[in-house]
């Protein structure tokens, strides 16, 4: 089993060591021992333990420092440089332990023209050019949650591009610097429409395109009881089934072709006025079980059940997601003697958690040499 040191952040470094521990990696979240600002709890935990280290103070860094010895991955989420001036860089600590892969997630490009300051994910995918393609005809563009830009872009990118090390670990022997960042993440993760970007449905302003809701048979419907179902009927045998579920089959010869752009708003003013005559539970009972490409758009609680992993794995499968508490808590220092006991019995009992403060340190000198 990997054992991966993940230094506390939020939400896309977090998320990084959840993918991992998943599938079976010892995550570790490295705490500060003061309070930082952002949501009440980290709820990216699930299955993790916790260690409380304050890096400024010597014996507790000694501490630190003989778990890296022994780890696999270090996830470090913090701005370009901010480890290194605290003598704890890659450049450090792969003196310590060769095989490590150190693993940076970035907000911006560390070398770009925003390296150093400040954003979230709004910013990460404005500076990428995704925003600008993101919302609908003459409105300013849309902000798409905090999914793309942080857990796609960031923290998923980050754990492929340590699974890579891994590989390169597996071959070589020797560890490496992961370097991942939003910008670039969500930007690769944006190649087909940055490709296609000119050329044919997708060579008009925000919002007249096929795919961004220009198009009567790709849009977002509203249904009578002000619920909502979605159409994705592109291919023509697809678009037959659509009419026919819409009762517009028979006069399908006096429809306009489906492909002429001209007669889009006069379409999707049609759907939207048949779509307004059922309930969302109403057209389910005509669109399910067929291939018109018509799905409801359901709330959290109306989702399939159980909860999957992120991909199935026939010989190595990952661990029970089925269960997804609101806010599965891990506290700080929740785990932490057994972490010592597991990653660093020789040593452990040279070390001690504080009581008030969880803090971890070393005692006995420093036996952890650089």
């Amino acid at each position: 089993m990997n054992r991966f040191l993940e230094l506390g952040g939020l939400a896309p470094s977090p998320f990084a060591g959840l993918v991992l521990a998943d599938y079976g990696a010892d995550v570790v979240r490295v705490d500060r021992p003061t309070e930082v600002f952002g949501p009440p709890r980290d709820t990216l935990c699930r299955r993790k333990r916790s260690i409380v280290i304050d890096l400024k103070s010597p014996s507790s860094r000694d501490a630190f420092l003989a778990l890296v010895k022994v780890a696999d991955v270090l996830i470090d989420p913090y701005r370009p440089g901010v480890m290194s001036r605290l003598g704890l860089g890659p450049e450090t600590l792969a003196k310590l332990n060769p095989r490590l892969i150190y693993a940076h997630l970035h907000g911006f490009r560390p070398d770009g023209f925003y390296g150093k300051a400040a954003g979230h994910d709004l910013n990460y995918l404005a500076v990428s050019g995704i925003l600008s393609i993101v919302g609908r005809k003459d409105e300013k563009p849309s902000p798409p949650a905090n999914i793309l830009g942080d857990f796609a872009g960031g923290g998923l990118v980050c754990a492929t591009g340590i699974l890579f090390a891994l590989l390169h670990r597996h071959s070589t022997g020797r560890g490496q610097v992961v370097t991942a960042n939003m910008v670039d993440g969500s930007t690769y993760l944006a190649t087909f429409p940055r490709q296609q970007h000119g050329h044919l449905n997708m060579d008009r302003p925000r919002g007249e395109n096929l795919l961004d809701g220009a198009a009567p048979f790709y849009e977002v419907y509203e249904t009578k009881d002000k619920r909502f179902v979605v159409v994705g009927a592109q291919e023509p045998q697809f678009y037959a089934q659509l009419l026919r579920g819409l009762r517009l089959d028979k006069e399908k010869d006096e429809l306009p072709e489906q492909w002429d752009r001209t007669q889009w708003p006069v379409m999707k003013t049609k759907f939207e006025r048949i779509f307004k005559t059922k309930t969302m539970n109403e057209w389910r009972a005509v669109f399910d079980g067929t291939d018109a490409c018509v799905s409801p758009v359901l709330n959290w609680d109306e989702v399939e059940r159980p909860y999957k992993p992120l991909v199935e794995l026939s010989e190595s499968p990952g661990l029970d997601v089925s269960v997804q508490e609101d806010f599965p808590e891990v506290k700080k220092g929740q785990g932490c003697n057994e972490v010592l006991s597991e990653w660093v019995p020789d040593v452990q009992k040279k070390m001690r958690v504080d009581d008030r403060t969880k803090i971890l340190s070393m005692v006995k000198g420093r036996d952890v040499r650089l």
